[in-house]
């Protein structure tokens, strides 16, 4: 049986664009329903896809000036001022006209929300989505990787009667989709809604192309000396990531070694940038801030040095650090397995329950960096052999779980129970 052909596919997010987490994401869903046959298009604040198959508009992203004046009102106290609610009531409108073009311009058959239904980043958007799709019926993936219960910054609020109403919203129409188990259960207990699991994926029958010389030039424009050693944070810098436990792992190596932050802050602020560069200061360790160095491509500053694409600043790392406390799957831990680095984490819940059971080998810790955990990693650095098993041993069983093919697997599903087999 034949899926649909040339069905159009629209995704809609706040932002599709650069390294976070869902916008790459989204781009290993679109590789895969391109090949079964689909075709996509794209609704956002900004967008990294082809113009000719892109709406943008500015009020979906969650930077836009008003957006930021909602979300500053809404998420400080337990209530809301008149004007905002206004606010909120006019931008959704606009939003909800432009995804009535968007869905007659590209034909639409089906949309896919990335976490535009669960986290609340945008609230006019999510709303928008929700009322359109109660008007139109349009059959609709909420591809959920947050959401906003798991986030001590949405614990107060006055926006709990739309929080309710879109984030997500429990409509006929309206199949959820999140990334473990875990999420699924709250996401049931929270709404009473089902669920289908697609976990986070890599192209693993593709391996990684060997480093070439233009990546070779990274640790001397980073400013690393050759006998230092490169310990990569593949992450964004707020608080959950517990970046201050790698900052302690780096001091307690006793090595030569830099630590080096691939990601901005992004919407959460700059205070724990600031924090982590004054603890770093402290313990005496080399903290390197590379954000605007490193892109989904490779390109050039205004000065003229080079950026670097996330594959460049992985294949040189000599161990990544991943002590987060909370996260949804971890594409960070992915990524590191997909470019055979040895990886130094705490073993937060998801990975516990999910991950972990499929045998996969890591220097880990719980809560915690350890006197063991700083043992082993040590004898990562000191010995390359044993790098190198623990890397081919990951590489393996994530190719037999972790693989494009396990999505396609669980899109076709999904997509025949919303399309059909027409």
């Amino acid at each position: 049986m034949m899926p649909p052909r040339q069905a159009h596919i629209g995704f809609v997010s706040t932002r599709l664009a650069g390294t976070d987490g869902v916008s790459l994401e989204t781009a290993k869903w679109v590789k895969v329903l391109t090949s079964m046959g689909y075709e996509c298009f794209f609704f956002a604040g900004e967008s990294e896809w082809p113009a000719d198959r892109t709406m943008l508009v500015p009020e979906a992203h969650f930077k836009h000036p008003e957006i930021r004046r909602i979300n500053a009102d809404l998420f400080d106290d337990y209530r809301r001022s008149a004007g905002t609610s206004l606010r909120v009531r006019t931008i959704k409108e606009h939003l909800k006209a432009h995804l009535y073009q968007f869905v007659r311009r590209f034909g639409i058959d089906l949309l896919v929300a990335e976490n535009a239904l669960s986290l609340p980043m945008n609230v006019p958007l999510g709303l928008a989505l929700t009322e359109f799709i109660a008007e139109k019926g349009v059959p609709t993936i909420g591809h959920h990787h947050d959401f906003w219960w798991e986030r001590r910054r949405y614990a107060v609020s006055a926006a709990h009667d739309y929080l309710r109403a879109a984030f997500p919203p429990t409509l006929p129409a309206v199949r959820h989709v999140v990334i473990n188990s875990f999420a699924g259960r709250q996401l049931a207990l929270q709404t009473g809604a089902g669920y289908t699991i697609v976990p986070n994926v890599m192209d693993f029958e593709m391996p990684p192309p060997p480093v070439d010389d233009y990546a070779r030039t990274l640790r001397a424009e980073l400013g690393l000396a050759d006998d230092e050693y490169f310990l990569l944070q593949p992450t964004r810098i707020v608080p959950r990531k517990r970046i201050e436990r790698a900052i302690e792992l780096a001091k307690r190596l006793e090595l030569p070694c830099a630590l080096v932050i691939s990601h901005a802050s992004g919407d959460e602020g700059d205070t724990y940038a600031l924090y982590l560069r004054e603890y770093a200061r402290l313990l005496g360790v080399r903290l390197v801030f590379a954000a605007d160095r490193v892109a989904a491509r490779r390109g050039q500053r205004a000065d003229g040095s080079p950026i670097y694409e996330l594959a460049d600043v992985y294949q040189q790392a000599d161990l990544v650090t991943y002590p987060s406390d909370i996260e949804g799957f971890g594409n960070a831990f992915l990524e590191t397995i997909y470019y055979r680095r040895p990886i130094v984490m705490n073993t937060y819940e998801i990975f516990k329950t999910d991950i972990q059971p499929k045998g996969f080998m890591i220097i880990g810790f719980d809560g915690f960096v350890d006197e063991q955990c700083v043992t082993q990693a040590k004898a990562i650095l000191h010995d390359p052999a044993l790098a190198e098993e623990m890397v081919n041993h990951n590489f393996e069983v994530a190719r037999r779980h972790y693989s494009l093919e396990t999505l396609e697997g669980h899109l076709m599903s999904l997509f025949y129970d919303c399309l059909g087999a027409t």
